[in-house]
């Protein structure tokens, strides 16, 4: 059975979000996947060390800076690189990652100034996983992830 990377506060299971919260999918196909065990979920940040809760952080260019002003760059990088060594080893389709973050943005994230504001972007980990070939949708894209899915695995 194919597989789908997924961020790990969408699947819902563990608390891993910058501030302890859940953010669970709940989109009808999501579920039918997720009951399948067609989702392999991943954390970037925790993976790469960072706690649950920690200071929110924002990507500016190719740095990864924390609401305190330390850089996270590190921690973010490795996580991301564990994130794609899971996508390779579970050979998936394609990923559902959450949108806005700096790690699994796909199509935007805050701009770096901590005000709100959001700018078209990526996060690192989408970034990797996409340079990879990875197709990766948001979890806003649930439909063209469903009709992504139906083209790709009935092509196997």
């Amino acid at each position: 059975m194919r597989k789908i990377l997924v961020s790990e506060c969408l699947y819902g299971e563990k608390r891993v979000r910058y501030d302890g919260k859940k953010k669970e999918e709940s989109h009808p196909l999501f579920l039918k996947w997720k009951k399948e065990g067609r989702l392999v979920p991943v954390c970037p940040e925790v993976f790469g060390g960072l706690p649950v809760p920690r200071p929110d952080a924002q990507r500016r260019g190719n740095r990864i800076i924390n609401r305190n002003g330390e850089d996270v760059t590190a921690e973010y990088t490795a996580g991301a690189m564990e994130a794609l060594r899971l996508a390779n080893e579970h050979d998936v389709l394609f990923c559902i990652m959450k949108q806005n973050s700096p790690s699994c943005g796909s199509r935007q994230i805050y701009d770096g100034s901590f005000s709100g504001r959001k700018i078209p972007g990526e996060g690192l980990a989408v970034e990797m996983l996409r340079s990879e070939g990875y197709k990766v949708f948001g979890e806003d894209e649930m439909e063209e992830a469903a009709d992504y899915f139906e083209k790709v695995d009935n092509s196997i």
